[in-house]
């Protein structure tokens, strides 16, 4: 990893060196565990105390924060978590570029079109009429498809599984173990059980999409899945057939999307979310995590809660929540009131005469 002097990382985000900018520092590191020779940032407050006790040669803090001692230099500036990427880039040593061919133990079918330009790695395998683009890589284990393509400059890692006719754009990045074209979960019950539902539609991933780990898109009962330009998935998110997933949206780990969900442009569903069939999330709204959607959601809205509600709405509700036991003991309380006046009323009548 490479030596760097503060005054050529602060160069690099615009940040303002509060100290010795000669210093050197070898990386990057989370504030609580830096040492002298590494660099850390402050961008969160709930971590503000860890400043005075870090070991951090320097910091990324915001232009207010005031320095905890002077042997820690301050790289002062607006947006500490985004500098402090830039910062994080420039110590990552380049992976090795693969080289462009075919491994000797790949298996690929004659009527497969393998770009010159790209690289098939070890043990992969590549079906009849599938078409891998200029400068795709296929790391170990992968398998595509019969009829299914790969575009330009895109990346699948070791064990993913590109199902036939499945489409891949230009830059597409998938990681370890995606599966990209299975059938759609259809069955129709029967006296006899469940018979299973023909999913003879395809997915298209558009262009620079990229998901997690172990992603799985299933492929439309008709026509396609379909995931917009831009969009990124964490690890082990589960898009089901016939959905359509906007351009630029993001969809955060152990997310589930029904059949047939339709997402717009630039969404975000946090972790754990579960939409519905048929559900539709407008443009730019925002599903908070572990929320269970079962309704459509307009555009720029934040929808939290199972079932999910209007932000306003779903913190209103858990704040009644929270209070239900102290609620509970007041209607007790009241019922036993209630109790000794019925019974007061009640003796009343008997003496009247």
């Amino acid at each position: 990893m490479p030596t760097r002097t503060l005054t050529e990382l602060a160069a690099l985000c615009g940040a303002v060196v509060d100290g010795d900018g000669s210093r050197t520092v070898d990386g990057p590191a989370a504030l609580g565990e830096a040492g002298p020779r590494e660099i850390s940032f402050l961008a969160n407050p709930r971590y503000r105390s860890q400043l005075a006790a870090t070991r951090a040669g320097a910091i990324l803090v915001a232009p207010d924060i005031e320095r905890p001692r002077q042997d820690v230099v301050l790289l002062r500036v607006r947006n500490p978590n985004k500098a402090f990427t830039a910062i994080v880039s420039a110590f990552i040593e380049p992976d090795p570029t693969p080289v462009p061919g075919v491994h000797s133990s790949a298996v690929v079918d004659p009527e497969a079109a393998v770009a010159p330009s790209a690289s098939i790695g070890p043990f992969c395998w590549v079906g009849p009429g599938a078409v891998i683009g200029e400068r795709a890589v296929l790391h170990a284990s992968v398998s595509v498809g019969a009829g299914a393509q790969v575009g330009e400059d895109t990346v699948l890692h070791s064990g993913v599984r590109i199902y036939p006719r499945v489409k891949l754009g230009a830059r597409v990045l998938l990681h370890s173990g995606c599966v990209i074209g299975s059938d759609g979960f259809g069955f129709e019950p029967t006296p006899d059980g469940w018979t299973k539902i023909p999913q003879v539609g395809t997915v298209v991933v558009e262009d620079d999409v990229e998901m997690g780990a172990l992603c799985a898109v299933d492929r439309g009962r008709f026509g396609a899945t379909r995931i917009g330009r831009g969009t990124k998935f964490d690890n082990l998110v589960h898009i089901a057939h016939n959905v359509t997933v906007g351009e630029a949206s993001l969809v955060i780990a152990q997310s589930a999307l029904a059949g047939s969900v339709k997402v717009g442009k630039r969404v975000i569903i946090a972790g754990q979310a579960g939409i519905a069939g048929h559900v539709e999330i407008g443009d730019g709204a925002r599903i908070g995590a572990q929320s269970g959607v079962a309704n459509d959601v307009p555009a720029g809205l934040d929808y939290l809660g199972t079932p999910a509600h209007p932000r306003g709405e779903a913190l209103r509700i858990w704040s009644l929540t929270a209070r239900l036991p102290e609620l509970a003991q007041r209607v007790r309380d009241l019922e036993k009131k209630l109790a000794v006046l019925e019974r007061s009323f009640a003796g009343a009548g008997e003496d009247s005469p």
